[in-house]
């Protein structure tokens, strides 16, 4: 049985369905958990530098308290159902490499992850973090739709 379960979020409500399953599957294993939101890092090219620290400095501090408020969700579903949780929040221009190596870093030996089930053209133009992970993880994945 999985002994230790890497849980990403995105804030949504395909994630936070994803979290609640997981958390209970670890509390029916013996598991612990470690929760993960992955910020991306703000991209600007401007002609005014104090424009861009502005708007970066107003990016940081909203996507850095939305990644509190994601960590926090899968640390209360934790401790409502007696399972052990940490959290952590990276910054990466890659989601799925911080997921993977996150995993690789803490020890895990399962990420549950959610699907949002994009198809076709969209889920060409907007790709999956999912789908990435899948592909490139030796760790197990299991995919939540």
């Amino acid at each position: 049985m999985f002994k230790h379960l890497l849980l990403p979020t995105d804030g949504s409500a395909s994630s936070e369905a994803a979290i609640r399953w997981a958390v209970d599957l670890a509390r029916e294993g013996g598991a612990r958990v470690t929760g993960l939101h992955v910020i991306q890092p703000l991209h600007l090219a401007a002609y005014e530098v104090d424009m861009v620290e502005e708007t970066r400095a107003s990016y940081e501090a909203d996507v850095r308290a939305r990644a509190q408020q994601y960590v926090e969700a899968i640390e209360r579903a934790a401790k409502e159902r007696g399972v052990q949780a940490t959290c952590h929040v990276v910054v990466s221009d890659h989601p799925y490499e911080a997921i993977i190596q996150t995993a690789q870093d803490t020890g895990c030996d399962l990420i549950v992850m959610a699907s949002h089930g994009r198809r076709g053209v969209r889920a060409v133009l907007i790709g999956s973090e999912t789908q990435k992970v899948i592909t490139h993880s030796t760790i197990p994945v299991l995919v939540l739709r």
